[in-house]
Parts: structure tokens; sequence; C-alpha cells
């Protein structure tokens, strides 16, 4: 580049760990970003009032000093690198960098210099090591001479990092000539104050301000929300997360469409830690109309010195704007609202599905967020192109009335956003048109290349179908359309098989029977009255709506393959039943099939895989019980087909 210099696999130091990333020195100033998304540190020219260097193992690392008095430590560049970005530095800011030696003798004896809010100690004229006093959450004094520090260690500082400084305690003899001190005041004492007076210590005793009862969606449970002068603490029944602001990347404030809700997400880098699960997204969902009134445990000379045009003495409002604007003002971090973007129903988001979970996808000025579950914030600057595709390609029958979204990002990675309504069409392909992002079905002319945006539009019907009753309708899925299984889907004239197994039955037919009921009692009482016939033509109809007999059992005969459905249904109808214990047998089965439906080809492939191995097993069994005299047994109605 012309103006600058870029860098990659350059770490950020400090207590969030060692994140690779990407970093760039042009004539305005400096900025990084985290590889592969997140973090972001932009630094103005203006705002730099120191630069040094040190030769670190294995590479250089540049310190870069700011006058809100917080250093940023860049680590990874070669020596060639020093020469080349100290004189454009030094011509640039007009500030010449320095060169520090790191002290590599192991002695603990030497001096501590405080500069804005680091504390370095050195030994001699070198550098021993270096830390953050806006880490510190409390300090004490030990007797006349030590001073104890104890650190911040929050649920997000150990999602990449297996160690985390607890606390160090420092030996400051009373003959110290840099703290003097008298008899009264030691220079323990003087040190102590000193630290007071930069480190954010007595946060945690007493919360700026609480709501209780918060329903928090991921991670999911209800917490009392208490918000810390440093840190934000989620305390739940069997959780409590404690939250440095330094983590905190973005807040965002999404109502629901057409719901009493509201959205409230903060997103965080790096994450919390929840067992093996990390939650980069805190989503938070407040009753829209709630009114709440609330004062700061702050006082006046807090508020004016620390917090000025930032924060009030006190708030009266709706609940989750006064939450978002207290959380804003203490932690510095941006708010982001609903952009443009305008639904059918004047709404902020399209209904949608991901990973076949129901949710609400937000197109903002900057980016797509998927919520509530699972969170998936999408930048714009990391879209190679999106695809508008038709739903249901393989012929479903409402493939007119719904279409996909399909998202690749430069990383390879796709995210498939099913099931939009095609009356969101139109808003949604104009919006993402005037981002400038890449319409993969459009050529460089602007026309369709791959006829999926026009087969979107074709139907001019404007009545929604339920997805739901479609999905009962076509519950094997796309794939296993002409591999209907018969006890899935019962035919009138099924009059029983030698191999059928009652307990193999699934949720689906079950319901199925009963709409069948249903039908034959709505069409009998349709039927306009007739004069009653003699009794022998009525025992003769009688006779002939009796049901056939059904055919005798054989206990040889193989036991006929289960289609990749009823294996899916086995997995799921325990675990579903369980969670909801309120649904019947018939909403089991429609839930089953919804899921099924909107699962992925790769979610499906161990059912497959596990249906062809029963099938294969049916067709060796039924070709031994052919050859030893039995009656024939119909394959193809075996394997889940049906004519």
């Amino acid at each position: 580049m012309t103006d600058g210099h870029l860098f990659n696999n350059i770490s950020l130091g400090g207590r969030v760990g060692n994140n690779p990333g990407q970093f760039r020195l042009y004539s305005g100033g400096l900025a990084w970003k985290k590889q592969g998304g997140g973090k972001t540190i932009e630094v103005d020219k203006a705002d730099i009032v120191s630069v040094t260097w040190m030769k670190i193992p294995r590479s250089y690392q540049l310190s870069v000093g700011t006058k809100e008095g917080i250093r940023y430590v860049f680590k990874g560049f070669r020596e060639q690198d020093v020469s080349n970005l100290t004189n454009f530095i030094q011509k640039n800011t007009g500030t010449t960098p320095e060169e520090k030696q790191l002290s590599v003798s192991g002695h603990n004896w030497g001096a501590v210099d405080i500069n804005g809010n680091m504390l370095s100690f050195n030994v001699g004229s070198k550098e021993a090591f270096e830390v953050s006093l806006s880490d510190v959450s409390q300090t004490q004094l030990q007797g006349k001479t030590d001073v104890v520090l104890e650190f911040h260690v929050d649920d997000t500082t150990g999602a990449n990092e297996k160690d985390s400084l607890m606390d160090l305690s420092f030996h400051v003899p009373t003959s110290n000539t840099q703290f003097l001190g008298d008899e009264e005041r030691p220079s323990a004492h003087i040190f102590w104050q000193k630290i007071l007076t930069i480190a954010d210590v007595g946060s945690s005793e007493e919360a700026v301000v609480s709501l209780e009862g918060i329903a928090i969606l991921t991670p999911r449970g209800r917490y009392t929300v208490e918000l810390h002068m440093s840190f934000l603490r989620l305390q739940g029944q069997a959780n409590d997360f404690k939250i440095q602001y330094s983590s905190i990347l973005r807040l965002f404030v999404l109502p629901k469409s057409n719901n009493p809700h509201t959205f409230v997400v903060i997103t965080l880098d790096p994450p919390i830690r929840k067992g093996q699960t990390l939650y980069p997204h805190i989503v938070i969902q407040f009753v829209t109309e709630n009114v709440v009134e609330k004062e700061l445990s702050l006082s006046e000379e807090v508020l004016a010195e620390k917090y000025k045009d930032r924060l009030q003495s006190s708030y009266n409002g709706l609940e989750h704007e006064v939450f978002s604007k207290i959380l804003r003002g203490l932690s510095g971090a941006k708010v982001t609202r609903p952009s443009t973007f305008r639904s059918c129903q004047d709404g902020y988001a399209v209904k949608s599905s991901l990973k076949a979970e129901d949710g609400l996808l937000y197109p903002l000025e900057k980016g797509f967020f998927f919520l509530p579950k699972p969170p998936t914030l999408i930048l714009h600057e990391e879209i190679e192109y999106v695809e508008f595709e038709r739903h249901g390609a393989g012929g479903a029958s409402m493939s007119s009335h719904y279409f996909d979204l399909l998202v690749k990002l430069k990383n390879d990675q796709e995210h498939l956003f099913r099931n939009i309504q095609r009356n969101e069409y139109h808003n949604l392909f104009n919006f993402v048109s005037g981002k400038n992002l890449k319409i993969l079905n459009l050529g460089e002319d602007g026309q369709d290349r791959t006829g999926a945006v026009a087969a979107a539009l074709q139907s001019t019907d404007d009545d929604p179908v339920d997805p739901h009753l479609e999905r009962i309708k076509n519950q094997a899925g796309d794939e296993e359309s002409d591999e209907e299984d018969e006890d899935f889907v019962a035919d009138k004239d099924d009059s029983g098989s030698p191999s059928d197994d009652s307990e193999e039955g699934s949720d689906a037919s079950i319901s199925d029977g009963e709409k069948e009921k249903s039908s034959k009692k709505e069409a009998s009482s349709s039927k306009p009255p007739v004069k009653r016939k003699p009794k022998s033509v009525d025992v003769e109809s009688s006779e002939k709506r009796k049901p056939k007999k059904k055919k005798t059992k054989d206990p040889n005969a193989p036991k006929r393959a289960i289609a990749p459905f009823m294996y899916f249904s086995k997995a799921e109808r325990a675990n579903l039943k369980n969670i909801n214990p309120e649904l019947s047998t018939t909403d089991i089965a429609k839930k089953l099939g919804e899921k099924w439906q909107k699962m992925s080809a790769e979610e499906k492939q161990p059912y497959l895989e596990q249906s062809q191995v029963d099938k294969k097993r049916y067709a060796e069994e039924t070709a031994a019980y052919r050859g030893a005299g039995a009656a024939p047994v119909d394959v193809d109605s075996a394997d889940g087909s049906s004519d």
C-alpha cells in the first residue's frame, strides 16, 4: 500500500491473551483487527503520546501510549520492520519511538514506574514486566511494607488462556527513596495510595445499579444483572458470570416484529464460557412496555469527573432503554439500533430459519443479525456474496411462497437462512443491493443468471401457505419424497403386512389416522338425509362397510426396513416429550415433521445411512425368506416407496 504499512499475524498483548490479527499503520494513525472478526482497535495519530520498541523472544514488540492513559501492546514484528516503522511513525506523528530493553536476569528487586494506567517493574534500566492498573480490582496494605494487588478475573479471560494473573505482591521497605514516607505514613502507604488513585477499585463492593428477574435467552435463564463501575455481573440460580467492560464490543437494541418484546444483545470478545460452550453474544429479552425508575449509586463528584456527559444521576423510562443507556455510559460501547430496512409488516426483521431453528433475521446497516438462537452476527465486510434461492428446489409445493437466502463468507463459511416469505423478497433484495453486496444470481449487467430470483416471484398468489402443514405433508424431506413409508402415510387399501410391528408405528401415522377419521366424519355429516330402506338393504350395506379381515401374520417374515425419518423420530421423540410434556402425540408428530423438514442434507445423513443399512438387511432376509418357500413379500413397499 502507498499510504502506510500492513502486517498480518500481529498479536494484541494484554489480559485478553495473544490474539493474532492484522495491524495497519498509516498517516492518520494505526488500526488493529482481530483475525476472523471481533475486536478492533483504532488510534488516531493525534492521540498517540509515546511509542516504544522492545526485543522479546522470537520477535519485536511495539507499545503505543495514548492521551487517555491507555497503552496498547502489539507483538510479532520482525527486526527489519523496526527501522521502517520507526521512520514512518516519526514522520507522520512527530513522536520519536524509544527502545526498551527486556530484563532476563530473573531478579525480583528493582524500581516501579507508573505511566498512565500502566505499572512497569524495572531491574536497573531494563523492564522485567508490565501490568495495567485498570485490571486491578482490589489493593490492600499488609503491615507497613507490603502492598497486594488483586486483579479482575472474569469469565471472558479464561476463554482463550489456561492461566490468568490473580494477584501480585510488592515489598516496599521504609528506606525506599522513590516513595518517600514518614513515621505515620511509610513508603508502602504512599505507594498504595498512588495505586488507589489510578486503579478501578471499590466498584465490586456495591453495584451502580441492579435489575432483577431479567430473562436471558443466551445463556438461558433468569438473572439479576448488576452493573458495576468496571464490570457486569450476571447472577442466576445455577450460574454466575463476571464480564469486564473491556470485553464488550458493541450493544444491539432490536425490537421484535409484531411482538411485545425487545432484544438487547451484548457482543463480547473474548466470549464467556459455560462448560465447553462459548457464548460470544449475551441475548437479553425485555418486555418492551415495561417502565422502571433507577437511581445510580455514584456520587456527584464521580459523575462529573469520570462520566461527564455519559451518565445521569437517575433514569426513568422503558426498561431496555434504561439498561442500554447505563451500560453504554459505563462501558463506552457503541449501540446499534434497527436500520432503514422494513419488512412487509413494517417490522425490522424477517422471519427465517437457521440450523433447524426458527428466528428473526435483522438486516442492519453494517451486517445481518439472526436471533435468538443461535445468535449469529455477519458483517457486510465479511461477505463474499449472497444468493437468493427458491425454497424447496426439489419440487416442494410451497416453493413459490418461500425462498432461501444463502450468505457465503470470505472464509468459505456459509449461512443458509430458510423459509423467508416470498412477499419479503423485494424489500430484502433492494436492501442487499443498496449495500453493494455481490448477488450471485445476477450477472454483471444485473440480469438473473440462474432463474432462482425470478422463480421466487413467479407466483401471483399472495395468500400465505402454512409451512407447518406443508412440512407434515412432506415429513420425509425433499430427498425422500419418492420413498414414503407405508406406516408413515397409510394407504386406504392396506390390509396389513406379515411383518407389521405395532411398536414401530410413527407419530406421523397417528396424526394421519386422526385426520382420516376427521375427514370421514365430516363427509358423513355433509350427506343429505335419505329415506330409510328395508332392513335387508341396511344389512347388505353394513356388510359392505365392514373392514376387511386382516391377513394372518407370518412370525417368520422379515421385518420391513425403516425410513430415515423413522430413525430420526425414534432418536428425538423422547427428548421432545421431556422438554414439552404438555404436547399431545399429534403435536409431537407435527414438531418432529417440522424439524426434519428444516434439517440440512448433512444433518439427515446419519439417518439416511441407517436406513440404507436396514434396506440391505431387509433385501437379504427377504431373499432367504422367499427361498424357503414362504409367501412373496413386496420389497418395494418395505423400503418406503409407494405406487
